[in-house]
């Protein structure tokens, strides 16, 4: 697209003069006067305004401050007399990109052209960026309409504004990294930096030095100093993932920075002052692990300030479906494969199916699916059997859990069947091929639950 300019110019040579220099490349329009200007760019938008400073009536400084408030916010240059360099800091001050001297090189025009259309290309991106981020992240894309999960995000909404620190509890792939990320965009320090530690990753020595940093010489191998991640999320947030797993020396390096918002470098001896939010998740215990002295009782409490507990996916099973469907257009979408459809009879099996690794296995069953299948139907046939076992004894699983996990697993294979029959008014082959299955397992279940069975044999 070429790039609209506005030119404004009370002497008539010079802006006929640039208008007809940078008409090749250039959408250009003039204007002799502030208030002309002022009426072209509420009739149309522009991608640069280039403006004389020193003009009857309304000055240069005017138009600046008109352009900014724009909708489209054009890049503004200004041009000015080498004897009122003053006046163009001040344009500077007021928002302008650049200024050229008269009289105007059309080579170097061109050239701050150009750099302000590239700065304004990047202030967009960066925008539509943080669009982005925000719509991933806020609270309506965490995907779940369960009353528990609903219970969690209304907590999350009434913490993420203050500067409390939270812990959050939950098992492995249930999702906490993404309510930390959640409470950060949601909070005043959003556009600050979001920054993420695996504590469990890392070995002891090498954990203090990512998050404390060290100095030069702090110990073999620190050949130069390095800024370790706390100083790094100064004014953002700090994310500590599995909390439970770091040293009871670094336990009380966390509980110093807790009590005093200061960290030193390994190595070092000067406190650091830091504005930074801590949020910790563990899928352990941490009273459990008080009791028993593998975690210090004080830095319990300290982390303790906002406890969120995040449910397991067997726990909010109608979020399933929700899930599959996302995560399937996601694999599908970035495979450039037609979307997968999940037969009903797949869709229950799924449903009722345990899910010990949560969020993370289901993201992984999604994606396996769309690459193996490449579009077309997946029926509760095509699943491996540990799905239709309904993953009772798996990691995660609950003891004395099998028998009303059956029940569930009987309740919605019941459920989809009788709404098959009634979609299509009793039709058993037509009903068979709704879910998938064969006419002579539709038989086997329909004498199994007579209850089901309707007019059309």
């Amino acid at each position: 697209m070429v790039p609209s300019v506005l030119i404004v110019d009370d002497e008539k040579h010079t802006r006929e003069g640039l208008q007809q220099a940078l008409a090749e490349g250039h959408d250009v329009t003039v204007a002799a006067s502030a208030e002309e200007a002022f009426n072209l760019m509420q009739a149309q938008p522009f991608d640069v305004v280039i403006t004389d400073l020193r003009m009857p009536g309304k000055s240069g400084l005017k138009v600046i401050d008109q352009a900014l408030v724009q909708p489209n916010k054009p890049a503004v240059l200004v041009m000015t007399a080498y004897g009122t360099i003053e006046t163009a800091v001040e344009a500077m001050k007021r928002g302008a990109v650049d200024f050229i001297t008269k009289p105007v090189s059309i080579e170097r025009l061109e050239a701050l052209i150009q750099r302000a259309l590239r700065t304004k290309t990047l202030e967009i991106e960066v925008k539509q960026l943080h669009e982005r981020l925000d719509e991933k992240y806020n609270f309506e894309g965490i995907l779940g309409h369960s009353p528990k999960l609903q219970a969690v995000i209304d907590q999350v909404k009434l913490v993420a504004p203050s500067r409390a620190t939270v812990l959050i509890e939950g098992e492995s792939g249930s999702g906490k990294e993404l309510i930390a990320q959640a409470i950060h965009q949601s909070s005043p320090r959003a556009r600050s930096p979001f920054i993420a530690v695996h504590c469990a990753a890392l070995s002891e020595s090498l954990l203090e030095s990512e998050l404390f940093g060290h100095e030069k010489g702090a110990f073999t191998g620190a050949a130069e100093r390095r800024i370790g991640r706390f100083e790094s999320a100064d004014t953002g947030t700090l994310f500590l993932d599995e909390i439970s797993e770091i040293s009871p020396a670094t336990q009380v390096k966390l509980l110093r920075f807790l009590e005093t918002k200061s960290i030193e470098r390994v190595g070092g001896s000067k406190p650091i002052e830091l504005d930074v939010r801590l949020v910790a998740a563990t899928n352990r215990n941490l009273e459990e692990l008080c009791r028993t002295g593998k975690f210090r009782e004080d830095l319990f409490f300290r982390l303790n300030v906002v406890r969120l507990v995040l449910p397991p996916l067997r726990d909010r099973t109608e979020d399933i479906p929700l899930l599959l469907a996302h995560y399937i257009k996601v694999f599908s979408d970035e495979n450039k494969v037609a979307p997968l459809s999940i037969e009903p009879g797949a869709l229950g099996t799924l449903q009722a199916y345990r899910w010990p690794g949560n969020i993370r296995e289901l993201r992984n069953f999604c994606e396996n699916a769309v690459v193996t299948r490449r579009g077309g139907k997946l029926t509760e046939y095509d699943l491996d059997p540990k799905y239709r076992d309904g993953g009772a004894g798996g990691a995660g699983s609950v003891p004395g859990a099998s028998s009303a996990n059956q029940l569930s697993v009987e309740q919605n294979e019941k459920r989809i069947l009788k709404e098959a029959l009634l979609k299509v008014r009793g039709n058993r082959t037509k009903a068979a091929e709704l879910m998938g299955i064969s006419r002579r397992t539709l038989h086997r279940k329909l004498a199994q639950w007579p209850e089901l069975d309707v007019t059309d044999k």
